[in-house]
């Protein structure tokens, strides 16, 4: 039987480079999207171009209906959860936080945060080999912003990463016994949408220069390590956080 992966975020950047790699690997994928249609429709044509299996839905994973409605559309689709990759998130524009209004704080917060909560309590309860699930892995998305701060540039994002860590090393330890192993990826800078969609499309390449590495990260560079949690190659690795940063 082949494996199912459910994804947040899978229309662009590593999202979209986890499904297609987890796919070409032999999962089966579920992936959610927020509005991409154009890219949560290259990513099905991706994965179906060479052969694999994949369902979309739209959704947000800040409203606890979308996120469960993902997790039910996979087992209608594929049968039991094995893995989640837990990517969806968003940010605000460049400023400082005694700038920031209370909807940017706010959505930041929801998404990256109970977004990130949710779609990793709907893996647990259909994993659990204490419910009757076959035990699995989850991969969370932090960033390398956790532990830099990102300080006059966007706290509130940092801070939310930070939470995600948090919550990585206290899940991997509370579900370690049911068969769930629970790590991070944290990247670095990696060429993605995600920086024009904060206002700074040239982001990347211009801080890749100054990493160790002389260069941004891609996101395909990121989906390897992505799914090398998910596999069994990682099965006594649990509460881990793993840079992928260029070595900055």
């Amino acid at each position: 039987m082949k494996k199912t992966i459910v994804i947040t975020g899978g229309s662009s950047g590593i999202g979209a480079a986890a499904a297609r790699l987890a796919a070409a690997r032999g999962w089966n994928v579920a992936f959610n999207y927020a509005s991409n249609d154009e890219g949560a429709s290259r990513t099905v044509a991706d994965i179906e171009a060479m052969g694999g299996k994949v369902v979309a839905v739209r959704g947000d994973v800040a409203i606890e209906s979308d996120v469960v409605g993902l997790f039910d559309a996979a087992a209608r689709e594929f049968g039991p959860i094995h893995g989640l990759v837990n990517n969806a998130g968003t940010l605000g524009p460049k400023m400082t936080l005694a700038d920031m209004e209370i909807d940017r704080m706010r959505r930041v917060i929801d998404v990256n945060v109970l977004g990130c909560y949710l779609a990793a309590r709907e893996a647990v309860r259909r994993m659990s080999t204490r419910r009757g699930g076959a035990g699995g892995s989850i991969v969370n998305i932090s960033s390398a912003a956790a532990r830099l701060g990102a300080a006059g540039d966007r706290v509130d994002y940092a801070g939310t990463k930070g939470a995600t860590e948090s919550f990585t090393i206290g899940l991997g330890r509370e579900v370690a016994a049911e068969g769930i192993r629970v790590n991070a990826i944290r990247p670095g800078i990696i060429e993605t949408e995600f920086h024009a969609r904060g206002g700074e499309p040239n982001r990347a390449a211009d801080l890749g220069a100054g990493t160790p590495m002389g260069r941004a990260g891609t996101s395909d560079e990121v989906a390897e390590a992505v799914v090398w949690l998910l596999s069994d190659q990682s099965s006594y690795v649990t509460g881990a956080i793993l840079d992928v940063t260029g070595g900055r």
